[in-house]
């Protein structure tokens, strides 16, 4: 099925050039040895490195315990559960989950997404079978897990995980605005919204007080300047606003943490509720973990990969949700709050330096010994200081970055109709709202579709804005009968799909079109032009010379399409109407940039090698040297052969190249010319022999290693062919040792900085072959493993 092509976004250098397939060397870079064995110098850097991992780690646990203690009373008192509840599950969270996850970085704990639904269920069915839907969820993340399912719950639009992140800060923010004004939350956002005025004319002055100053120290304190702020920011900002506002309530009478006596829990009991109420929440509890877990968990790969000493090794969604799972049916079974991975945990200890697991699980630990041996601490902070650590937490939820660019995607709709749901009914309400929309959305997309016809000129343009499908054919077709014949017509299709009865309406109205002497240009936005669908390469310039287009001759052109030069103005009109539009602003960036080509291509004049089509490169990529024989004349050759000295002197010393390759290829006449030279001479030499005379220490290497009876060069999977395939291998090993001798390549390769490749092509197979000089075999370049646009 057809579709149009978008171009991926381009980078700034050469945005032709692809990727080598796995297991082969690009041209300019030199190939890392293969690893060996450990030696005795590298034993001692590596018990280094072993102990620079352990203190990264004990400071990064450190780090993340003094974030997570603060955070979790403060999610466990806004939820309505007991406060130790949280702290129990930061420590299964850091425990459990770092030991058992597959995001090694990653810092789970008491679930903040999770607060609305904690909230309900603990006001619902009380808090004891809240740890039994706990431990559900978990079973559940189990299984997932064990289905590996984690991918693909990653394909749910982000504009409903964004909208359902931002729905529950919402919820959240606005409820702890009442305990921070000295009140108590309602269960209901709405009920929130509707007491606020009351509770702003009457509010508590000492908590509001508290509050503020907790909202000022975590808003201010990244900002703190000078070597005094830099040395106070080691403290993570929520831990420093506790203390200030404890320190500031010091004597006063306001609400505090309350921690009970610790005792073995009690087991979770379930709730006394119907079958579809408990799966409905069993399975709320559920998504909600899971896509929290698992986004974080991208994103602080993501966060981990940017570091210089990242560790190695891919986030393992599916045993991170298994995980999650195991940690979530620990901390249920020990009166603890649902357990998610949070990117705020997460991205505080990247940012401390954590290197491996260990970080995560230490830092369960110390909340551990905290929870037990700090009890009297915790006691003294006010609770008006963890409502507005909360509210800060849930009013950074609403992103308004992720809101520009659920915009620019065009799902704001699902994005507000989302964040509605969550805060008017729920969120597993508004999830399901969210999906609705999206869903909705998506059908009206592919039926809504606009053509239109407006005359320019003496020519027609005909805009197609929507995906074009079969249920669009009628009104297309209409709308193609308005062109009168004999008249050009651009076709501008807008969208990014069209399927097959589309393209078989277009193609037969453009033929006929075409037939009746009138002429079409077919093509996406800005008359781009349409293409086959891409694969590997979405720049295929020979595509239209592959099916001989370009060789068509202007209309306007009193050339005849069987000469020359009709041919070639017949290409240049191609290029005009095809390519030029494709190449222009890379075409004008060059313009004003100057080239910078990264490879000196040197390689034979002969009209049937193709190197932008053999090397996919475009404008600005290569730095390209042609002549008979793909030859280079050793220093001290005479003044006539400056030519490619000078080429190659220019693009060493001036363009910086990094590498320089020698293509020599099948049925080449100058090896042929070179293998008759036995011929009588003619007794004025022309121009064309005294060039060839710079092959001949290639003919005469070939004829040396025939007599001594060994092997220079060969093929891998096959034999050469015969003794001009054989001559122009030699001639590729022979032009590199020339280039060798040049004073400018000589001293680059030496630098390091300069690498020369050998490479053949074989025109009837259209198979192209790398040198490898310690063995002198010509290895094939496979393309198994089709490359990626870089």
């Amino acid at each position: 099925m057809p579709q149009i092509e978008k171009s991926p976004p381009q980078p700034p250098r050469a945005p032709y050039r692809t990727e080598p397939p796995l297991g082969e060397t690009p041209l300019g870079e030199t190939p890392e040895p293969p690893p060996g064995p450990r030696t005795r110098r590298e034993e001692p850097r590596t018990r280094k490195a072993g102990r620079s991992a352990v203190r990264r780690d004990l400071s990064a646990s450190a780090v993340v315990f003094l974030l997570a203690v603060p955070l979790s009373l403060g999610i466990a008192l806004a939820t309505g559960a007991p406060p130790q509840a949280g702290l129990v599950a930061a420590a299964v969270g850091g425990i459990v989950a770092g030991l058992l996850g597959g995001a090694p970085l990653q810092v789970s704990g008491a679930a903040t997404g999770l607060l609305v639904v904690v909230t309900d269920l603990v006001q619902h069915y009380g808090w004891r079978a809240t740890c039994a839907i706990t431990v559900l969820a978990g079973l559940a993340q189990l299984a997932l897990g064990a289905l590996r399912v984690a991918r693909a719950a990653l394909a749910i639009s982000p504009a409903i995980v964004h909208g359902t992140l931002a729905g529950i800060g919402a919820t959240i923010a606005i409820g702890q605005l009442h305990v921070v004004l000295g009140g108590s939350p309602d269960s209901s956002a709405l009920d929130n919204t509707a007491a606020l005025p009351g509770q702003l004319a009457h509010p508590h002055l000492a908590a509001l007080l508290i509050g503020a100053a907790t909202v000022a120290v975590l808003a201010g304190w990244g900002r703190l300047p000078g070597r005094v702020g830099r040395w106070l920011r080691v403290l993570p900002a929520p831990l420093a606003a506790v203390l200030a506002a404890t320190a500031a309530s010091a004597g006063a009478a306001v609400p505090r943490v309350e921690l009970p006596s610790w005792g073995m829990p009690e087991l979770p009991t379930l709730p006394d509720a119907s079958v579809p109420a408990l799966a409905a929440a069993v399975l709320t509890v559920t998504l909600v973990a899971s896509m929290e877990s698992l986004l974080s968990a991208v994103a602080v790969d993501r966060l981990a990969a940017e570091r210089p000493d990242a560790p190695t090794g891919r986030t393992r969604l599916n045993r991170e949700l298994a995980g999650q799972g195991v940690a979530n049916a620990v901390s249920g079974l020990l009166g603890g709050l649902p357990v998610s991975g949070g990117a705020i945990r997460g991205s505080a200890n990247v940012r401390a330096g954590a290197a491996t697991r260990r970080a995560t699980v230490l830092h369960g630990v110390w909340v551990l010994l905290c929870a037990g041996l700090s009890a009297a601490v915790l006691e003294l902070i006010p609770l008006a200081a963890l409502a507005a650590l909360v509210m800060v937490v849930g009013v950074r939820m609403v992103s308004f970055a992720h809101i520009r660019h659920v915009q620019r995607h065009r799902e704001f709709p699902v994005y507000a109709a989302t964040l509605g749901g969550v805060v008017l009914f729920g969120v597993f309400q508004g999830v399901l709202t969210g999906i609705a929309v999206a869903g909705f959305l998506a059908l009206r997309r592919l039926t809504h579709t606009r053509v239109t016809v407006t005359q320019e000129g003496e020519g027609y343009r005909v805009c197609v804005s929507g995906q074009l499908t079969f249920l669009a054919v009628p009104r297309l077709t209409r709308a193609l009968a308005l062109v009168p014949a004999h008249t050009e017509v651009v076709i501008e299709l807008r969208g990014s799909f069209m399927d097959h009865a589309a393209y078989e309406a277009l193609q037969s109205w453009s033929n006929a079109h075409r037939a009746h002497g009138g002429w079409v240009t077919l093509g996406g936005r800005a008359s781009r032009p349409l293409t086959e669908p891409a694969g590997s390469h979405s720049c295929r310039p020979w595509t239209p010379w592959r099916n001989h287009h370009c060789t068509r001759p202007a209309p306007d052109l009193t050339a005849s399409p069987e000469s020359s030069g009709g041919q070639l103005l017949g290409g240049v009109s191609a290029f005009q109407r095809h390519t030029a539009p494709l190449v222009r602003e890379e075409l004008a960036r060059l313009a004003r940039e100057g080239q910078r080509p990264t490879q000196l291509f040197l390689t034979c004049a002969d009209s049937r090698l193709v190197t932008s089509m053999i090397t996919s490169s475009g404008p600005g990529d290569l730095f390209t040297v042609r002549n008979v024989g793909n030859l280079m004349p050793p220093p001290g050759s005479d003044a006539s052969c400056d030519s490619v000295g000078a080429a190659v002197e220019y693009a060493v010393e001036v363009l910086r190249v990094g590498s320089i390759t020698v293509c020599g290829h099948s049925g080449c006449g100058a090896m042929g010319a070179l293998l008759d030279s036995a011929a009588p001479k003619e007794d004025q030499p022309t121009p064309l022999s005294r060039w060839l005379r710079h092959g001949r220490p290639s003919l005469a290497r070939m004829q040396r290693i025939g007599r001594l009876g060994r092997g220079d060069v060969a093929l891998s999977g096959r034999p050469v062919t015969d003794d001009q395939e054989r001559l122009a291998l030699v001639n590729v090993r022979q032009q590199l040792d020339h280039l060798r001798a040049h004073a400018c390549v000589a001293r680059r390769v030496a630098e390091g900085t300069l690498t020369l490749h050998g490479m053949y092509f074989h025109v009837g197979e259209a198979q192209a072959y790398l040198l490898d000089e310690a063995t002198g075999q010509f290895r094939a370049v496979r393309g198994e493993s089709a490359p990626r646009t870089a």
